[in-house]
């Protein structure tokens, strides 16, 4: 029989169709029974998912340090090698000690402290009597000649530095006044004295008379 005979046989098509008849049959069956309601809501249920996570293991702990055993250097044993003996000498001759008689002690003298030298004198503070190693003495003046004076005196101080030059001149008194202050001025500023190391005060006195000059 060929192919397409097969195809037009009246048997095979009545089974396809009882098939066919059969999945309807019982497909209303199942909704009119809710046994389709069912298997809907048992799709329509969430599926739930559960993620595992993959467990992560720690790192391993580093190895321990291996310790470095240091082997102890061993020093070289020296031997010990004792010195020869030597004989000591011995001394047979006699010893002679001698004895020295101790000088007698003499006493202590304690000197006495010599006594302070007494303080100098207190410097005056006018000197008197100085002499002068230079200068000249002053000239009668002109003013006594013309009024017919014969004689006059009069004081004067200085002030003298550490070098003895005279730095100032006061006249302290005269007789009779006024005539013979420029005269002693001028002249005692031209004095020299011998150095002293200190400023001091000086006081002499000057006399004229007519017939000295």
């Amino acid at each position: 029989m060929d192919f397409a005979r097969q195809q037009r046989d009246p048997a095979k098509h009545a089974i396809g169709i009882t098939f066919v008849v059969v999945m309807h049959v019982l497909l209303v069956y199942a909704l009119l029974t809710g046994l389709g309601r069912a298997i809907v809501e048992v799709v329509k249920k969430p599926l739930t998912a559960t993620i595992i996570e993959e467990l992560k293991l720690p790192p391993p702990p580093p190895p321990p340090p291996r310790k470095v055993v240091e082997t102890p250097k061993v020093q070289p044993v020296q031997t010990f090698v004792p010195p020869p003996d030597v004989p000591v000498p011995t001394n047979t001759a006699p010893t002679i000690s001698a004895t020295t008689a101790a000088p007698p002690t003499e006493p202590y003298v304690v000197a006495a402290p010599a006594p302070p030298a007494p303080p100098a004198p207190p410097k005056p503070a006018v000197r008197r009597g100085v002499t002068r190693i230079a200068g000249d003495f002053p000239e009668y003046p002109k003013a006594a000649l013309k009024d017919n004076i014969a004689k006059g005196e009069v004081v004067a101080r200085m002030n003298i530095d550490e070098q003895g030059n005279v730095t100032d001149v006061i006249i302290v008194s005269a007789v009779p006044a006024r005539y013979f202050d420029r005269a002693v001025i001028a002249a005692l500023k031209g004095w020299k004295f011998a150095p002293d190391g200190e400023k001091y005060v000086a006081e002499v006195p000057i006399g004229f008379t007519l017939k000295d000059n």
